[in-house]
């Protein structure tokens, strides 16, 4: 007989959880730059394993305190989505529940998902809209008293307090995930004015497409064109190197920033992802 237990998964599980995630097509992975086995050995990351092999897991890690997003949950054929959901959610709202508890929320994706997710008392709240940007000639955007440079690493901290400022709790980045972009990045720039750095972009990509993973201008100089100024130096760094085409995604109650893109020659293609939220208190 085989046995099955739920168990918090680790490093040395990386090979399976990367067969399970391959060879299995019904599963949900987070709209992110960084990928879901990245966050092997963080907290709240659970597996299933029967015998020899692991068959279902869920990773809802914590990005910045009181806040965890699902960004993975895959399972074999061998289960209902279901059942295998509830396995593994039993285990991680049990495991948040006495760290202390979260706001845990998702992406959807797909209808299967959003299916379980509503069936499991998660809440909308919000959709995720996707942009693009196409070659075209724009005019140059200059903000006063502001110069665009190249981000460095020693910028980091000053562009988290940044990013801390500019975005409702549930959409910060902790500097871990930031500098992790950073790493991987195509472009990324700073806007600094007289009191420093006041704003910020990273975008990611190769070949011909590019993506826009994130964006921030500090509240106080909101409305004076930095936006515009990080985009339009953005774009000259994509036309010299051949990129044509920028996606990018915000919120769809994010007025300001969708103002922002549209003004710079983004147009909405169609898509948009649910995002649901679940609270779990915590039990002292």
């Amino acid at each position: 007989m085989i046995s099955t237990q739920v168990r918090p998964a680790d490093l040395r599980d990386h090979q399976r959880l990367s067969n399970l995630i391959f060879f299995e097509t019904r599963s949900h992975r987070h709209l992110d730059w960084r990928p879901p086995l990245e966050w092997l050995g963080d907290d709240f990351f659970w597996a299933v394993e029967e015998g020899e092999r692991i068959t279902a897991a869920l990773a809802c890690p914590k990005e910045i305190k009181g806040i965890a997003w699902v960004r993975l949950f895959v399972h074999s054929g061998s289960w209902s989505a279901e059942n295998a959901w509830t396995v593994l959610w039993d285990a991680a709202r049990a495991d948040i529940a006495r760290a202390g508890g979260a706001k845990v929320a998702a992406i959807v994706q797909y209808s299967w998902f959003q299916k379980i997710l509503e069936l499991n008392g998660f809440e909308s709240r919000q959709s995720i809209v996707m942009l693009e940007w196409s070659y075209q000639p724009w005019a140059a955007r200059e903000a006063e008293g502001v110069r665009i440079r190249r981000m460095t690493e020693a910028d980091l901290p000053i562009v988290t307090a940044v990013d801390c400022a500019s975005f409702d709790q549930l959409w910060l980045y902790s500097e871990v995930s930031l500098r992790r972009a950073f790493s991987h990045s195509l472009f990324a720039t700073v806007a600094e004015g007289s009191r420093g750095i006041v704003g910020y972009q990273i975008t990611t990509g190769m070949g011909t497409r590019a993506h826009l993973a994130r964006l921030a201008v500090h509240p106080a100089v909101q409305g004076r064109g930095v936006g515009g100024a990080l985009l339009g130096h953005l774009f000259d760094d994509l036309v010299r190197n051949g990129c044509l085409k920028l996606s990018v995604n915000t919120q769809s109650d994010n007025l300001t920033s969708l103002r922002l893109y549209q003004k710079m020659g983004f147009l909405r293609t169609g898509e948009a992802y649910p995002v649901y939220t679940f609270d779990v208190p915590g039990s002292y």
